[in-house]
């Protein structure tokens, strides 16, 4: 028997041959990652890609003497799945070397090296043919999509509106064990910077958008919503003391512990839609929660909830409530949407969220779904999606774990803490957000003044009567991790 040729004109080699290609891709494929591992940390970006340019898309003239050879090992054993793998994982090799050491324009120009015309130009070579069209097929796949996203970080002209949601586009890749680990690390480590980034831009913008500051001087804000943005902050923060969702996730939490499991999700069902919705919406939330979760995991009913099965029915009703799929959007992700404010459904994901953390992980990749699906529409016919992708976006960011967000009452009248706040007051209320472990420790009424004024001094936002306003508030207990 002999292998399938490599391309027209090429002579079939004997079988023992083709097995010995395949034997030694393994051998071949480390050759080429402790290469580029080895010149990644030694030479100029510039030297590493001009490198990689010979290896993997001129394939002539490297500097080493084994990386061209190991590669044709792959190409002779005509195996282009296990060519696009080292491709991907070489490309994310560089990425993560890279963004370690800040050098981002390297990895733009990684992406670059793809559009070269080479990859166009006719030869004569059977095996340079077979391999310009294994990289074209690599530019047209999916896989080449995921690898453009670290390179549109650091492209301030965003090209499509589904660019301002990269951090959750960026979750399936580093979920998926098929990945290269580089892959995986490299897109875990560029969601985490985008959203810590995102929680960053909308404090200092909530603080600065609320002073006196110059217009000029003000940051940009980093949601589409223009100055709608401070009173949605202020409506979700506003939920405090007994009524605040983190609070309401403990009590829930608390008083289901040990129960069967069946109960459990009856006590679920209200927990869901207790606070969440209007009336109407909250019957019609429960009707449809009611018809999911009496079925589910009937197995279980006698058995006592534990954080396994929790994470299993939080799974299962985040799928419920987005994209059961995994493709396209839920019914009831359209009816909760199209029937009202989407804050309902988004305060619904957080509820879910509060009472069993390591479920976020799977909502954010099911939120990469609902992305993905809709990112064909043009914006303007999807707006109340985008809507909906943006509330999430803020609410996440405002119960960060390394963020905190407060309302101070700024008015004459104000005094001590509210535990629920009017909507018809948040007018009165300023939001002061800070990074919790800056001044945690900090527990002395003078050194919570200092803090206060050498965080607040810098950015010039605040008036020394506003920074006695919230030192007062500290005081009372309204800004609790002082």
């Amino acid at each position: 028997m002999v292998v399938e040729k490599l391309n027209e004109g090429y002579q079939p080699q004997p079988r023992g041959r083709a097995n010995r290609f395949q034997r030694n891709i393994p051998k071949a494929q480390e050759v080429i990652y402790n290469y580029l591992l080895e010149i990644v940390k030694e030479w100029s970006p510039e030297e590493v890609l001009a490198e990689f340019r010979h290896l993997f898309i001129h394939h002539v003239n490297t500097i080493s003497s084994h990386t061209l050879p190991s590669l044709y090992e792959i190409v002779f054993a005509n195996q282009e799945a296990e060519f696009r793998n080292t491709l991907k994982r070489s490309c994310y090799i560089l990425i993560n070397n890279w963004d370690l050491s800040r050098s981002h324009q390297s990895i733009q120009a990684l992406v670059q090296l793809f559009r070269d015309p080479i990859l166009d130009k006719p030869t004569m070579s059977p095996t340079l043919r077979r391999l310009r069209g294994w990289l074209k097929n690599f530019v047209e796949s999916e896989d080449f999509q995921e690898l453009k996203l670290f390179a549109a970080r650091y492209d301030d002209q965003r090209k499509h509106w589904s660019d301002r949601y990269t951090s959750y586009l960026l979750v399936p890749q580093y979920i998926d064990l098929n990945n290269p680990v580089e892959q995986r690390n490299a897109a875990r480590t560029l969601s985490k910077q985008l959203k810590e980034r995102f929680k960053f831009e909308l404090a200092m913008y909530t603080a600065r958008s609320q002073s006196n500051t110059i217009p000029a001087l003000k940051p940009k804000n980093p949601t589409i919503m223009g100055d709608d943005v401070l009173r949605l902050v202020k409506m979700i923060v506003a939920k405090r003391g007994n009524f605040s969702y983190a609070n309401l996730a403990h009590i829930f939490l608390s008083q289901t512990r040990g129960l069967r499991y069946e109960d459990f999700k009856q006590s679920l069902k209200k927990y869901l839609v207790l606070s969440s919705a209007s009336h109407d919406q909250s019957r019609s939330l429960n009707a449809q929660m009611a018809e999911k979760l009496d079925g589910l995991y009937t197995i279980h009913h006698d058995k006592p909830i534990d954080d396994a099965l929790l994470l299993r029915t939080t799974n299962r009703i985040i799928s419920y409530l987005t994209t059961d799929n995994h493709q396209e959007p839920s019914p009831l992700f359209v009816q909760l949407l199209m029937g009202g404010n989407p804050l309902t459904l988004v305060i619904v994901l957080l509820k879910i969220v509060l009472i069993c953390p390591y479920s976020r992980t799977h909502l954010e990749a099911r939120i990469a779904d609902l992305v993905q699906f809709y990112k064909a529409y043009p914006e303007d016919e999807c707006r109340w999606v985008i809507n909906f992708f943006e509330i999430f976006d803020i609410t996440m960011a405002i119960y960060a774990e390394n963020i905190e967000f407060n309302l101070v009452d700024m008015s004459a009248t104000g005094s001590g803490p509210q535990r629920e706040i009017s909507p018809a007051r948040l007018d009165a209320y300023r939001v002061f957000s800070q990074i919790k472990s800056s001044i945690e420790e900090t527990e002395d009424p003078a050194q919570v003044e200092y803090a206060l004024s050498e965080l607040l001094a810098d950015e010039e936002i605040f008036s020394e009567e506003e920074i006695s306003a919230l030192v007062e508030a500290a005081a009372n207990g309204e800004l609790d991790d002082l």
